[in-house]
């Protein structure tokens, strides 16, 4: 068959020693610092709007845009691959990540840098899912388990790694360093694979675009995503712009699924879903990625807005979630064979499920050791949620579909999560809104709580509009905690929802399924 990479039909041999070694770290650092750009933003955000001149709702924009076009370039990784060749892509895609990583550090105004931002994720779409592809082919069948995990520990620790580097360079010299601190790590990796790997190039073929596919994708998530940003602004779908947008993504993605279902050469491989393994695992990676992102997004945010925590403080806090997650990954991908995936990844769901409600339990006075316990907790599950999830999608594919199958499940993990970003900001605001109302009909002469606190007030020498600036400011931080109790109780709500979709999976998940075990 033409379009059939060259592993099927010559396959290199498995690299030993020392280029194995290197190849690894270079590719699971440009791995890395794809992930790791999902969240270093995170804790960044007040610091950005704050130099943009735009509100924190506004700075978030830079965590979607990037999220966005991450996504739409996804699914266009087979046919890039098949196109150029694996390595190739898989360069370029590193290098024009540094390139647009140096334009966003340079930018000067909130449009520059959501463009740049965009750009980014553009050219570093393919990044994640060649890199796997690119450790399973160097690696001996045998130790494919570790090379998945290797690759699943580094998607597993950056977004943990991304809120403490990013805080500590944000506090320590300046929000554009989150983004020049890609360079060094990017142009070695480039480098490393291209010198490793060059020899090793899989065979292209000059198949054809699917460019209504790609347009209908382009416009159906864009549009999407601007009126995911952008709605809790203009009040959703009273405001025509958002009624417009909402009614293009919907017809544009509509019609990509009827078209890409019959299209010769799709942009979007949906034959993918045929696999029942491939379905399940997608669904419940990206619904999983939903509500964690969410967590990951809004916890620091609120960190900083409501708590006063800085930047690395709030990514401290953030941090504990690695630790166990760091120590676990390669037990379990030592181990995978051995164990029922869909119970690893129900403990995962369970353990989050937990931690979320345990969140949910917090008051504005918790103490930084009381925040950072829960994600200490939650840093068990991240290994038992990512790498077996990774491995039931992946069960059964031939190595033909493995670039396109992770190219449409990191698609689908990015939207994933780049809605999140949207949904979840948008639920603690309108949530702080209806909290706010609430605890404001407490403060009134009828009650005497209030009056006696208002007093007291008074009475340490504040004038009775000082007194009110404050008991609003009150009002306005617990209004804030508990709506981020509100997000926290609906994720860990929809972990337990995604337990039952597991067992639609099918056995075996054996370590190599992804070569077609």
């Amino acid at each position: 068959m033409a379009d059939l990479p060259a592993e099927t039909t010559a396959a290199p041999k498995p690299l030993q020693g020392m280029p194995l070694v290197l190849l690894t770290i270079a590719v699971a650092f440009s791995t890395f610092m794809e992930v790791l750009d999902m969240t270093i933003v995170n804790v960044a955000v007040p610091h950005i709007s704050g130099s943009l001149g735009v509100s924190p709702n506004e700075g978030t924009w830079t965590i979607s845009s990037y999220a966005l076009a991450s996504a739409i370039m996804q699914p266009l990784t087979g046919w890039l691959a098949r196109r150029f060749g694996e390595v190739r892509t898989f360069t370029v895609s590193v290098l024009l990540f540094v390139v647009f990583s140096m334009l966003c550090g340079m930018a000067t105004s909130m449009p520059m840098l959501v463009m740049c931002r965009l750009l980014q994720g553009a050219g570093s779409g393919p990044m994640v899912a060649l890199s796997l592809t690119l450790l399973l082919s160097s690696y001996s069948k045998e130790k494919q388990g570790i090379a998945l995990a290797l690759w699943a520990m580094t998607v597993v620790v950056a977004p943990i790694f991304g809120p403490i580097l990013g805080g500590w360079l944000t506090d320590n010299f300046s929000w554009p360093w989150i983004f020049f601190i890609n360079l060094p790590v990017g142009l070695l990796a480039a480098i490393i694979t291209w010198t490793l790997l060059h020899k090793r190039e899989t065979k292209t073929v000059k198949a054809p675009i699917d460019m209504i596919g790609l347009v209908l994708l382009v416009a159906g998530v864009g549009c999407l995503q601007f009126m995911l940003d952008n709605g809790n602004d203009h009040d959703w779908f009273a405001s025509p712009l958002i009624l417009t947008l909402g009614i293009i993504a919907l017809v544009s993605l509509t019609f990509l699924v009827v078209w890409e279902i019959h299209a010769k050469h799709p942009v979007v491989d949906l034959s993918l879903f045929k696999q029942r393994n491939f379905t399940v695992g997608v669904v419940a990676l990206s619904l999983g990625m939903f509500a964690f992102f969410g967590i990951n997004v809004v916890f620091p945010l609120w960190l900083q807005v409501d708590l006063g925590y800085t930047a690395t403080w709030a990514g401290l806090a953030t941090a504990p979630v690695g630790v166990l997650a760091f120590l676990m990954s390669p037990i379990l991908g030592k181990n995978m064979h051995k164990l029922e995936l869909r119970w690893v990844v129900t403990f995962a769901f369970v353990i989050f499920a937990i931690t979320s409600y345990w969140f949910s339990r917090f008051d504005s006075s918790a103490s930084f050791g009381t925040l950072a316990l829960p994600r200490f907790v939650m840093g068990l599950a991240i290994p038992c949620f990512f790498i077996p999830l990774n491995q039931i999608y992946l069960a059964g594919l031939p190595a033909t579909e493995i670039a396109s199958a992770s190219g449409l499940s990191n698609f689908c993990r990015t939207i994933g999560s780049s809605m999140s970003t949207a949904i979840t900001v948008t639920l603690w605001q309108h949530r702080s809104e209806m909290h706010h109302a609430t605890l404001t009909e407490y403060v009134s002469p009828g009650q005497p709580a209030a009056t006696h606190f208002i007093e007291r007030l008074s009475h340490s020498g504040l004038s009775h509009t000082q007194s009110l600036g404050l008991i609003d400011n009150l009002v306005t931080r617990e209004s804030l905690t508990l709506a981020v109790n509100d997000v926290f109780l609906a994720c860990a709500v929809l972990f337990l929802l995604l337990i039952p979709v597991l067992w639609f999976a099918r056995p075996p998940f054996g370590s190599g399924g992804a070569m077609g075990h």
